[in-house]
């Protein structure tokens, strides 16, 4: 029994020594498709947000060469409601994870054209809002988190840079008024601004490049 035990002992020492065998890496999500994604963008959203996610109609917003990563958040949010606009609903309703992730990446590739400020006697005030925040009133500084030049964040923030005026405003009132509820963090911005406040930094935001 003692020479059988030894035996044993060298062999299972002398054996090679492997690791249990994990479950793996999760699998990642596939590469995403950016002839699937122009081709539903096409379908679903063109008519609205321009062929190339450059609308002509300032009330909506620039999709173009935004961050993935933020457009499929909003899709999701439109489509469970937590961002909560009808018309959206509707049409994010009709499409897939897979779908929004293909537009998504493929918006993230088109080039977004560059807008202007118009509002000479609130470009000041705007750029000092962007830019400065107001301290006295406890209002942060827009720049430090969409960046100086408005071009955001990847996966945090989403890009400004000459995004219509009128969108903008839009949205800002939105979250001042609760309206839009799916970030907390801009709604406690947007509630200390005042409506020049809201306009000059909108229009100001139009102009970023």
């Amino acid at each position: 029994m003692k020479l059988l035990a030894s035996l044993l002992t060298a062999a299972a020492l002398a054996a090679p020594v492997f690791p249990a065998l994990a479950a793996g890496p999760a699998p990642q999500a596939a590469k995403p498709d950016l002839a699937k994604g122009e081709a539903s963008f096409a379908a679903v959203c063109a008519a609205c947000h321009g062929a190339d996610g450059n609308p002509v109609i300032a009330a909506n917003p620039t999709l173009a060469q935004q961050h993935p990563e933020y457009l499929l958040k909003q899709l999701q949010e439109f489509k469970s409601g937590k961002r909560n606009e009808a018309v959206m609903k509707g049409f994010a309703s009709a499409l897939s994870d897979e779908d929004m992730r293909n537009m998504a990446y493929w918006l993230g590739s088109r080039p977004a054209k560059a807008g202007f400020a118009r509002n000479k006697e609130l470009l000041a005030l705007g750029e000092r809002i962007y830019r400065g925040g107001i301290a006295e009133r406890q209002i942060a500084a827009c720049a430090g988190c969409h960046s100086p030049n408005g071009a955001g964040i990847p996966a945090q923030y989403p890009r400004l840079s000459g995004q219509h005026a009128d969108y903008t405003a839009a949205q800002l009132n939105l979250f001042r008024s609760g309206a839009r509820a799916n970030n907390p963090q801009m709604a406690q911005v947007a509630a200390k601004l005042n409506d020049k406040e809201i306009k000059a930094v909108a229009d100001y935001i139009a102009g970023l490049r």
